[in-house]
């Protein structure tokens, strides 16, 4: 009798063993070679090939002709998230760290589009890798907002975003009434990595684009903003009562006999905040109280994964996209004048220097005496306008004392390097009606000053209490920036005559003292927000890594849980620490909500930055021909771009409409030169310009220059050789 084969035991199907097994074969595999090598039996087959598939579609393993599966990285291979310009041109991001984006020329985007993730083969390595798309894992667009058209059989959406090269065809029936020239939103039914054109039906019509509401509607799609109540939300905020219940005071510290006063912007709704200053013999004693939202909205509620979900308020000119709904937000939770409201409590006694001497923390009652606007305060205390003063007597003292501390504070903060970004923020003016008059540089005072300080100050005194405690929450963290990036603004800086030196050990002094030099100056502005940009973006952490810029060794947001989901993190934990009960969140899981807060709060810049963009092009677009001064705040190869002082808008001129010469861009010295007449062009120049052209839809302002001067008032320009042949004909 022969001897019976043994059968070889079976390696468990599972993504890592078909990876291991991949690298061990060193080639690309057939179906079947995988079930030999696995030695997978008939009935588990099916379970391979769906691990195969999901690999797949992550762009772990690549499907080639010849029905065989391969390892990307083996044949120059990557996957990744494609991103195009709208010249046509693309990258892709890896994800992987380290390892830097690949740059997809034109011709070899191979029918992808802006969201996509790609399978790019790379043709060129280097600093700059670049490569083409070989394949279509998943397409990353699922609506699309765009000009609706109508046509008789078919109609059409083209795509607002400029950077989508195709248009959707909407079928007779599906457009859901909308007329031409309307922008929809359409939902894509069809969009196969094959077709070049997706099939599509209109869900929401948006109105005209004229419209600003419209506008700020097309901003919230695209961005994909969180803006409707789930059903079980809304059943939660029908149980929330509509004013403090004398059941909810309990255990509360009674502070509504000390005078605490909420100061805010003129058009502001919902009030976070509320202090007040009491001058003592050894210095002062600040009170901050912050709404406690978290008293109404229990964490895993239905209520909180609506506001996690949405990460933050996102305001616009003329609205607003809360974390919470108005119930909550502008009522409830709002510290609203004459009203007891719950809240936490940070009380902190300063020294005559503005040092910290201790801090204590409590959940309180309290109600604000008084709601004052930035300007009413800056000008009772420095235009010390009659009027107000008399109207307001009884917190004349007291704002006074928040003056001198938020001082001595901002001197002990500046004294340990914190720096101070003058990056004026736009403020857009619309009329009764909601249109739109005009964009201005926002007024940052005294009043914003005292607030800041304080703001900060209570921050850094909760971020430290938790931590002494081992309470984790979610720190806010600026690491700080790269060597490189700051030795190329240096470079930078040499050519706006700044004689700077790289420094042996970074730190945020440097960088003050940087802002201190340029104060004053013309190119500030430009300077500032260079500077910045070297910086690191700051963000969400469970691990204290200080924040760079603040010179924070501890660091947290607290102030503001009505809009910002952080801040309701560091409540509970506080919340939880004063009564005696365990961290209500894990490290593990603060790790994921840092991440997905930080994204939220990126979204939700970039969003509110477009709107932005959006007004200045049709206030522009009303104000042809009308002249303007500004500086040059950029240089390229195309021309110069211009950032106006009157009206908080940047455009460009362009180097087609300067026809007195060739010029040339000098990247290294961030200038244009004239070839012929030697003429410059450069980074903190002031220039007058008017306002040649407005691409709405592009969003591009165009204009011509009308004259130029250096820092030293030398000009030059049209105006100055007319003023020349003028003196010439009458000496």
């Amino acid at each position: 009798m022969g001897k019976k084969i043994k059968k070889k035991p079976s390696i468990p199907p599972t993504e890592k063993n078909i990876i291991k097994i991949m690298e061990e074969r060193g080639r690309p595999l057939l179906l079947r070679e995988i079930y030999h090598a696995l030695h997978i039996p008939s009935e588990e087959r099916k379970k391979v090939r769906e691990l195969i598939q999901r690999l797949t579609s992550q762009g772990r393993l690549v499907h080639l002709k010849g029905k065989r599966y391969g390892l990307p990285e083996k044949m120059r291979l990557v996957t990744g998230r494609l991103t195009v310009h709208r010249d046509g041109y693309g990258f892709v991001e890896t994800g992987e760290k380290g390892q830097p984006d690949v740059f997809i020329p034109p011709g070899k985007l191979k029918g992808a589009v802006d969201g996509d993730r790609v399978v790019v083969r790379i043709e060129k390595s280097g600093r700059r890798p670049e490569g083409s798309i070989i394949r279509i894992l998943e397409r990353g667009r699922r609506k699309i907002i765009g000009y609706f058209h109508r046509g008789r059989h078919v109609s059409t959406v083209i795509p607002e975003e400029e950077n989508l090269f195709f248009e959707v065809f909407i079928p007779k029936g599906l457009g859901k009434g909308a007329r031409s020239g309307q922008i929809v939103v359409a939902e894509l039914i069809d969009f196969r990595p094959e077709r070049r054109n997706p099939e599509g039906r209109v869900i929401e019509v948006l109105g005209d684009p004229k419209d600003l509401s419209v506008q700020t509607k097309i901003v919230i799609h695209k961005y994909d903003l969180p803006h409707e109540l789930s059903e079980a939300a809304k059943k939660e905020l029908q149980q929330i009562p509509d004013e403090v219940r004398e059941e909810d005071k309990a255990g509360r510290e009674d502070l509504t006999e000390i005078p605490l006063v909420t100061i805010d912007g003129e058009t502001a709704r919902d009030f976070d905040d509320a202090v007040y200053v009491a001058k003592r013999r050894q210095g002062w004693r600040l009170y901050v109280a912050i709404a406690d939202v978290s008293h109404y909205v229990p964490q895993g509620s239905a209520l909180d994964e609506e506001a996690y979900r949405r990460g933050t308020s996102v305001y616009f000119p003329n609205a607003v996209v809360p974390m919470f709904p108005e119930k909550l937000s502008n009522n409830l939770c709002s510290l609203n004048p004459e009203v007891e409201r719950l809240a936490l409590a940070v009380i902190i006694d300063f020294d005559r220097q503005g040092r910290v001497k201790r801090s204590r923390f409590t959940k309180a009652v309290i109600r604000s005496h008084h709601r004052f606007s930035y300007t009413e305060v800056k000008k009772i205390l420095v235009d010390r306008d009659r009027d107000l003063r008399r109207e307001h007597k009884p917190f004349l003292t007291s704002l006074k004392w928040m003056a001198e501390l938020a001082m001595e504070i901002k001197a002990q903060r500046e004294a340990r390097g914190s720096i101070d970004f003058d990056l004026p923020e736009p403020q857009i003016i619309l009329s009764f009606k909601g249109e739109l008059e005009d964009i201005v540089r926002r007024e940052r005072n005294l009043a914003h000053m005292i607030i800041e300080e304080f703001m900060i100050a209570a921050n850094e005194a909760v971020a430290r209490h938790l931590t002494e405690r081992e309470y984790p929450i979610l720190y806010r963290v600026h690491e700080a920036p790269d060597l490189e990036r700051v030795k190329e603004f240096v470079e930078f800086a040499a050519s706006l005559g700044l004689d700077l030196k790289v420094p042996r050990r970074l730190s945020p002094a440097w960088f003050q003292q940087v802002l201190k030099e340029i104060e004053g100056k013309p190119y500030a502005y430009i300077v500032n927000t260079i500077l910045l940009r070297t910086m690191k973006q700051a963000s969400y952490d469970p691990y204290n890594l200080g924040h760079f810029g603040l010179a924070s060794e501890c660091y947290c947001h607290f102030t503001s849980p009505i809009r910002r989901y952080p801040d309701l993190v560091v409540h509970r934990a506080l919340k939880a620490l004063l009564e005696g009960r365990k961290p209500p969140y894990r490290l593990e899981d603060l790790k994921k909500m840092g991440q997905h807060l930080s994204h939220r709060e990126r979204v939700a810049m970039e969003a509110e930055r477009e709107m932005i963009d959006r007004v200045r092009v049709r206030l522009m677009a009303e104000r042809l021909g009308e002249e303007y001064e500004g500086v040059i705040s950029g240089v390229a190869a195309f021309g110069f771009f211009v950032e106006l002082f009157e009206v908080f808008v940047s455009g460009v001129v362009r180097l087609v409409d300067l026809s007195d010469d060739y010029y040339i861009l000098d990247e290294k010295h961030h200038r244009l030169v004239g070839t012929r007449t030697g003429r410059v062009f450069q980074i903190g120049d002031v220039v007058r310009v008017r306002v040649k052209a407005v691409d709405i839809a592009r969003r591009h302002i165009n204009f011509e220059l009308i004259e130029s001067r250096k820092e030293n008032g030398k000009k030059s320009g049209r105006r100055r050789k007319r003023r020349s042949k003028k003196k010439k004909a009458n000496p």
